[in-house]
């Protein structure tokens, strides 16, 4: 591939990314029905080319590498939303076949909320602003990037941080 004789794996990078950026965000839309999705994993695939880029000389077709990075990239997102469907539902049927007169189970939920709550407004200021923004508002990792002004690589450092506080904080109880 011409790229690859470049010496500079910027210009390399950059002449990557203006080929083929275009094309893997309109694949990703097809496949996520949402723009947003689809930039963060365009972003996603670029950032991955970027950390490889060590092994660029030794990948016989980087086009071909990229859009195979792009497909798997697609294919996590989509088992990720099916998994998180799938819990939605299971969790909404837990909630529709219980009945208002089971005071333990609704106590129970409304200790666990309360425990959540807690273990949430113990994490740092900014940690707890991305976790709501993403959790509760439902924003994406460049979204909240955006409205705060930090790095999406923040964003999803700071959202993997707040996780394993809230497992710690739940592990000790």
């Amino acid at each position: 591939m011409k790229l690859l004789r470049q010496t500079d794996p910027s210009a390399c990078f950059a002449e990557l990314y203006q080929q083929h950026a275009e094309a893997l965000f309109r694949l990703a839309v097809r496949a996520t029905k949402s723009s947003a999705h689809a930039h963060d994993l365009v972003q996603e695939v670029f950032l991955k080319c970027w950390a490889k880029r060590d092994q660029w000389p030794e990948i016989n077709d980087l086009e071909a590498w990229l859009y195979r990075v792009s497909a798997n990239q697609l294919i996590d997102f989509i088992r990720k939303t099916a998994v998180d469907r799938r819990c939605r539902q299971q969790l909404w049927q837990q909630v529709q076949t219980s009945t208002p007169t089971d005071t333990a189970i609704a106590f129970d939920a409304k200790e666990q909320a309360r425990l959540l709550r807690a273990a949430i407004d113990l994490l740092p200021a900014q940690r707890r602003t991305i976790f709501l923004l993403n959790r509760e508002e439902g924003m994406s990792y460049q979204e909240i990037a955006d409205e705060m002004n930090i790095s999406r690589h923040t964003v999803k450092n700071q959202l993997s941080a707040a996780l394993q506080n809230l497992r710690r904080f739940f592990s000790r109880l």
